[in-house]
């Protein structure tokens, strides 16, 4: 199945479910660059002028649970990710923000068992989900990013990308290839201020590791853009000390110099 006919999809389940209240709705990460990896999702942000209601909610999963990922029979469907802002939520822009629906199949068992909202708030995803939307300048349908989303300052774009290293860490040992290439992600970004594509951020990154913690992320690399397997055996001791590394170099660049490790 082709990314622009599962856009199509999702396009016309929010139109289903929300109708003239869905503003717009805009690909980011590498589903607005063009940049898809093997295993990269289907990222897609909606604004709506008023929150979903329980049974609006039901009506989403029910739907994606049965074309995001394995969910779809013909095995051939990326996993989506759909994210529901309310206008008022975020502009005027004001942190911490706030999603009012999201679905991602690292979430499919808590919704498989009937629960709506298994998701924390407020969300500071959204500022790095705006800012790469507003980077993609593609519009699904609805008025231009730019036209629609406030800029997000670059301090609260910092800081919500260091908020969300205790759940990324926490994640290390199940998710490896995931969380190293976004620890190098998080990294760059404090950096440069630009959000990069996974690969990209890890090309930026490589080149200034020390080269005792370069085969971490070579290798977490390589499994993203689909030339090696997912596996860790071979490196499973260097995976941490990589990433204290780069929390080491987070701490350092974060803002006002905020710790990155649950209880530091």
């Amino acid at each position: 199945m082709t990314v622009e006919r599962q856009l199509a999809q999702i396009v016309r389940l929010v139109r289903d479910v929300l109708g003239q209240d869905a503003i717009g709705a805009y690909p980011h990460g590498s589903t607005a660059t063009g940049r898809l990896q093997p295993h990269s999702d289907v990222d897609v942000l909606v604004v709506s002028s008023r929150a979903t209601t329980a049974d609006e909610k039901r009506a989403l999963i029910d739907q994606l649970l049965r074309v995001s990922g394995r969910g779809d029979p013909s095995g051939q469907a990326r996993s989506i990710e759909l994210t529901i802002v309310v206008e008022s939520e975020i502009r005027p822009w004001r942190y911490p923000p706030r999603f009012d629906f999201q679905y991602g199949d690292w979430l499919r068992a808590e919704f498989e068992r009937g629960e709506l909202t298994p998701w924390e708030a407020p969300n500071p995803d959204l500022a790095p989900l705006i800012t790469m939307a507003r980077q993609g300048s593609r519009s699904l349908f609805g008025p231009p990013p730019t036209d629609l989303f406030d800029p997000v300052p670059r301090h609260d774009l910092d800081a919500a990308i260091v908020e969300g290293i205790p759940g990324l860490l926490s994640d290390l040992d199940d998710d490896t290839t995931n969380v190293v290439l976004t620890f190098a992600r998080i990294s760059t970004t404090l950096a440069t201020g630009a959000i990069r594509s996974k690969d990209g951020a890890a090309d930026w990154a490589l080149a200034r590791l020390p080269e005792e913690h370069r085969p971490v992320l070579a290798r977490a690399r390589a499994v993203y853009l689909g030339d090696e397997s997912d596996h860790w055996d071979d490196l499973r001791p260097a995976v941490r000390p990589h990433v204290e590394h780069v929390i080491r170099e987070i701490e350092r660049a974060a803002p006002g110099g905020s710790p990155a490790r649950p209880g530091a």
